[in-house]
């Protein structure tokens, strides 16, 4: 190869010899260069993508390959390079056409370049260049065209072996052995597929077919996860040396060249795909480039496969949902159904449907108004627009009417809510209707019973009062008689304790139905001392149980406040006759006042057992005492004294709690509000 000197290119520029072809072409191959590449924008226009499609990578050793042919023949013309062109440029995506455009573009800026100048070559050069670019052209065109037929014919032969449907790993062996087929240099071919972490051979042919299917590589280790990790080809010249090649088989069946690239799901890898040849140390570029459709195929297949197990697999899911969920609709109690916006029934179940007077396979599709004709279809539909239109949902409707199923009037109540999708789509309404026909008719039942009980407790203690004053004045004229002997005097006081139980149980009665169907236990506030109101009652008590100590203690000066003192003394009474009913025989029960800021605070103690835990949560509840038959006929009561003593604390907006221990006896602290409290207080 010869360059010209100086001298030279002095004389050209003064317009001396002419140049040779090749001496024009190594002298402005930068400037060539330049020239295609706007050429090349001018001919895409206002169609020029970010970066340009026509790729500059073979055409600088080109130029230099021309100019070594116009000094040394078309033998120095390079056909390897021809190919590996056609080949880039069939990668690309390129047609025939476009490919001989950017050969004439070339052709075009030479001249061009020649004509601006104003220089002409030597005689006969232009016309050698012109045949050597034209041996080029055809060439790189032929190989262009028999690449891609190559192709075409390996691609129809693949869509043959997806004709019967094969599982996936078989396909893919199909898929490799065109391949092998198509590729004689090809010895071994293999597809990955990711699992987990890992990259494992599912499909194999060739040399080592048996021994390399299931092996695992992890991402990331050796040549071929490390290129998964990358997303990116990989070629190793020597397999059988080379140790970032891991599988022991391929190592030991002596492979050469290996050339493997990822498998692609646009962004997603689904595995890798490999090649290997035992006589060639590298690949050709038709080669590589049918395996860069056969991976591509692959990759669509294993993609599809994959969408087609996914889809498999969600329509068995649903189905399975679908009979769960008729079989839940089937087996409940409840009506239930499933209405879309325009609200026509999706599904329904045996129980709705027949209230509805229709089969279930009559209501899929259809309009609730041409199902339910009853005169609640405007209140049903009323509120289902409503959860349609707030997207919330309405409870506990009340329906009443005829009873197609047991032929009487009956009361549904209905539920209606929103159903959507996981990521909060509004689909349509759903509705459950539980039939309360009997419910409703015990409840009344119940209602009536309770109403008649408590009518005939409140008459009874009316009506008791009377007779029971007039035994109690005889037993206390009785009491007075001088000449009465102790037996006899006994006797009067047996009498004269019954009557006062007696009588504390007809008021608790009174107070108990005038709570329950009076609206509440009156009260008369005025200014009092809670010490000679509860001085009185313990005197009154100590006569009645003379036998036992009753003791006040006082702590603090004031203990004025505005209280009903009836109430006030009906508490204490019924507190300390509690006490005295638990109590041991031989111990007293304490009564402590004491005067704090807002409040006096009364409490009760007595010593016994405590107070089973169960009945705490119960102990204030009205007949309690008729539930614990367990007790004996000693503590054997209606139950109402506590519940009397509860209500009229709670009257005066006070509070009433209970402590019991063991060694410790009971305990029962009452807070007196000296004023009514401001409205809205909770006491503590």
């Amino acid at each position: 190869m010869q360059e010209p000197d100086s001298h030279s290119v002095d004389e050209h520029a003064r317009g001396g010899p002419r140049p040779s072809a090749a001496e024009f072409l190594r002298a402005n191959h930068d400037a060539l260069l330049e020239d295609w590449q706007q050429a090349v924008l001018e001919h895409l226009g206002d169609k020029v993508p970010a970066s340009p499609p026509w790729l500059i990578d073979h055409l600088p050793e080109l130029l230099t390959t021309l100019a070594d042919a116009m000094e040394l023949g078309p033998e120095a013309l390079d056909e390897r390079l021809e190919a590996a062109h056609a080949a880039a440029r069939l990668d690309a995506g390129f047609n025939l056409g476009e490919v001989a455009r950017e050969y004439a573009l070339l052709r075009r800026c030479i001249l061009h370049r020649l004509e601006a100048q104003e220089r002409m070559l030597r005689p006969g050069d232009l016309t050698r260049l012109e045949e050597t670019l034209d041996r080029v052209v055809t060439r790189t065109m032929t190989y262009f065209w028999e690449m891609k037929q190559r192709i075409l014919q390996t691609l129809d032969r693949m869509a043959e072996a997806t004709l019967d449907d094969p599982d996936m790993e078989t396909l893919l062996e199909r898929l490799l052995t065109r391949l092998m087929e198509s590729a004689l240099a090809v010895n071994t071919a293999a597809v990955m597929l990711l699992e987990g972490d890992a990259l494992v051979v599912r499909a194999a042919v060739g040399l080592g077919t048996d021994e390399v299917k299931g092996l695992r590589v992890p991402v990331g280790r050796g040549v071929t996860g490390q290129a998964a990790l990358e997303r990116r080809p990989f070629f190793v010249r020597s397999a059988a040396t080379d140790p970032r090649v891991l599988f022991e088989p391929l190592r030991r069946a002596g492979l050469r060249a290996l050339y493997g690239l990822p498998l692609m799901d646009g962004e997603r890898l689904l595995g890798m795909a490999y090649m290997g040849s035992r006589t060639a140390f590298a690949f050709a570029d038709a080669d590589v480039l049918l395996f860069h459709a056969v991976a591509e195929r692959a990759s669509a297949h294993i993609a599809q496969a994959e969408l087609h197990a996914r889809e498999h697999e969600a329509r068995q899911e649903a189905e399975r949902s679908l009979a769960l969920l008729d079989s839940l609709l089937e087996a409940a109690p409840v009506g239930i159904a499933f209405l879309d916006q325009d609200l026509r029934y999706l599904r329904i179940n045996g129980t709705l449907a027949r209230l509805n007077s229709n089969p279930v396979e009559a209501h899929r599709g259809r309009p609730l108004r041409e199902m339910v004709r009853t005169h609640s279809a405007d209140s049903i539909e009323r509120s289902l627009r409503q959860v349609l239109e707030t997207g919330q949902p309405v409870q506990d409707v009340l329906l009443e009417g005829p009873d197609p199923v047991l032929g009487r009037e009956g009361v549904w109540r209905a539920d209606y809510f929103p159903v959507r999708t996981p990521d909060g789509v509004l689909l349509g309404v759903g509705s459950t209707v539980v039939d309360i026909t009997d419910h409703k008719r015990a409840e009344a039942a119940l209602q009536q019973a309770i109403d008649f009980r408590e009518e005939l407790i409140a008459v009874l203690g009316h009506d008791l009062r009377n007779p029971l004053h007039a035994v109690n004045a005889s037993a206390f004229m009785l009491g007075k008689a001088p000449d009465l002997d102790s037996p006899a005097r006994r006797s009067v006081d047996r009498i004269r304790k019954a009557t006062a139980r007696m009588t504390r149980m007809i008021n608790d009665i009174l107070d108990f139905a005038r709570s329950r169907l009076g609206g509440g236990i009156p009260v008369t506030r005025q200014r009092v001392n809670m010490v000679e109101l509860c001085q009185g009652v313990l005197d009154e008590l100590q006569v009645v149980y003379p036998e036992r100590p009753l003791t006040l203690e006082v702590h603090g000066d004031d203990l004025w406040g505005n209280w009903d003192p009836d109430r006030v003394t009906q508490v204490l009474g019924n507190l300390v006759v509690n006490a005295l009913q638990h109590a041991r025989n031989d111990t007293p029960v304490l009564t402590t006042l004491t005067s704090e800021v807002m409040d006096v605070v009364m409490r009760v103690s007595n010593e016994g057992d405590p107070i089973p835990e169960e009945l705490l949560p119960h102990l204030f509840d009205p007949f309690k005492g008729s539930r614990l038959p367990q007790q004996g006929p000693r503590h054997r009561s209606l139950g109402l004294g506590l519940y009397i003593v509860s209500e009229i604390v709670q009257v005066h907006q006070g509070s009433v709690r209970v402590e019991t221990a063991p060694d410790q006896g009971t305990t029962f602290t009452v807070r007196w509000p000296r004023v009514p409290p401001p409205k809205g207080y909770l006491p503590p």
